[in-house]
């Protein structure tokens, strides 16, 4: 009985690691952006590059994982955890097969992916006088994420496939990043707690309440948007209507001590339900 007790525990503990892995190597945010690109060439019904999705996930694997780690690595590389080194290595290797992708891209893609890629490379990198980066300027975080998302879900799976300053494409670009600052107010929301108030985040300048209030305008304006472009076929707007709603449940319910995978779990899980619906009812 002792023994069984005891296989238990490590099974349980050997998955738990598994998971908090899948969370902090940027596995699950770098599936949802790939959801987001995948639900693009779905709504626009273009052609599906695997390639153009592989780099996509490895493109986001390597951008969060910069972020997140590149200053810890840095300054304090001799005290790394174990769990940080592994990350460490595993990152270098999704950057080695994202160079090996990268050329596999078509110059429409290559551009696309260059410009965005400086961008994050300024988020991180201080480049601004006092040594600050685009991270550190108030209020700009949110905005400087949500384009970068944006971008890459929206004119990379289109980029070489239709016009990409046409109307629609433009009208989706705005749906697309107003649902990302959306998916992103249940971590501001809790990094309230841990966030410098010179950062000036929405949650810090509105407060909780107005900045969910302000989700629930941008969750509207989302639905009218899929609503115009996409409303045709009613299937895929009822999807999205769902969608929504339960992200607006997410938001509503969102805090500031919220449980470890609340924000970084199941909110960063919606576009991947998103995706596996669009998948399960569009032919």
């Amino acid at each position: 009985m002792i023994l069984i007790f005891y296989l238990y525990f490590c099974l349980v503990k050997w998955l738990k690691n598994i998971f908090d892995f899948y969370i902090n190597s940027s596995l699950h945010v770098a599936l949802s952006v790939l959801s987001l690109a995948v639900v693009t060439v779905l709504k626009f019904d273009v052609q599906i590059e695997s390639r153009v999705l592989v780099f996509i996930f490895l493109a986001s694997v390597t951008g969060y994982n910069f972020v997140k780690y590149a200053g810890i690595a840095r300054f304090q590389h001799r005290r790394l955890t174990p769990n940080l080194k592994i990350i460490q290595v595993f990152s270098l290797l999704v950057f080695l097969g994202l160079g090996y992708v990268f050329f596999l891209q078509k110059i429409e893609v290559i551009l696309t992916a260059i410009s965005l890629g400086i961008f994050t490379a300024f988020y991180a990198i201080p480049f601004l006088p006092g040594a600050k980066n685009l991270r550190s300027l108030q209020s700009l975080k949110i905005f400087v994420i949500g384009l970068v998302w944006t971008g890459t879900v929206v004119l990379m799976p289109l980029a070489g496939k239709v016009d990409l300053i046409s109307k629609d494409v433009l009208y989706y670009f705005i749906e697309i990043f107003l649902l990302v600052l959306v998916l992103m107010f249940p971590f501001e929301i809790r990094d309230l707690k841990f966030d410098d108030e010179n950062l000036k985040t929405l949650p810090q300048v509105l407060g909780i309440k107005k900045t969910k209030i302000l989700g629930f305008v941008f969750l509207t304006l989302i639905l009218a948007i899929d609503f115009y472009l996409f409303g045709n076929s009613k299937h895929q707007f009822l999807i999205t209507l769902l969608v929504m709603s339960l992200l607006g449940v997410l938001l509503l319910k969102s805090k500031i001590y919220q449980a470890k995978y609340y924000s970084s779990f199941l909110v960063e899980a919606i576009p991947v339900l998103w995706l596996i619906l669009l998948m399960s009812f569009t032919n």
